[in-house]
């Protein structure tokens, strides 16, 4: 990395807005959360874009918008305005989604798939064996979110609340559904799969 200039250590263009740098900044220390020489590599980099930022925008080579607090010019935040109700709903619902990367997708994606095959192939077991998937799926979910998002007690509470809501739904959706039937798998293997899904959906796309 010692080739690399501050941009590229990063990982951002040399044309990345502020909010961009700084928002991948505060990506990259949650990601390498303990890992000390990372950090510092990152925290350097990001002091450098800002040194570099600064003398640009000295030079009059970059505007920068007046919302930016420098150290020279502290600028009085503007009151916000209150939102109706249905677009602070929206906003709350985007905060909560998450910009996955490639790894956060398919890492979970291949343990859910193999875990599904397990609850609707491996027969031997019955119940005991989903019983055995679900408390597996429900690990994989709380270590990929605390791996992502570095918050233990967040990660638990979405993995429970996906397991409660996929085995209700699903159960409600086995009732409504006959074609399950025609599959050949009983209405807990269907819940139990439906449960997975869901729980893929909420480690790799909430945060």
């Amino acid at each position: 990395m010692s080739d690399q200039n501050p941009y590229e250590q990063l990982g951002v263009s040399e044309d990345a807005s502020f909010e961009e740098i700084q928002n991948h900044r505060t990506r990259l220390l949650e990601q390498y959360n303990g890992d000390v020489k990372r950090l510092e590599v990152i925290e350097i980099a990001y002091d450098a874009i800002l040194m570099d930022r600064l003398r640009m925008r000295q030079e009059g080579k970059i505007k920068v918008p007046e919302r930016i607090r420098f150290p020279e010019r502290l600028v009085q935040s503007a009151p916000q305005e209150s939102l109706p109700r249905h677009e602070q709903s929206s906003k709350w619902f985007a905060r909560m989604l998450d910009k996955p990367t490639t790894g956060d997708v398919v890492l979970p994606l291949v343990w859910y798939l193999g875990l599904s095959a397990i609850a609707l192939f491996y027969r031997a077991g019955g119940d005991q064996a989903l019983q055995l998937a679900l408390v597996v799926g429900v690990g994989v979910s709380v270590f990929f979110l605390n791996r992502k998002e570095n918050s233990l007690g967040r990660s638990v509470l979405w993995t429970f609340s996906g397991l409660v809501i996929g085995l209700v739904a699903g159960g409600l959706l086995v009732s409504f559904l006959p074609q399950v039937a025609l599959l050949h798998i009983s209405g807990n293997q269907f819940s139990t799969v439906f449960t997975f899904i869901l729980l893929w959906v909420i480690t790799s796309f909430f945060r």
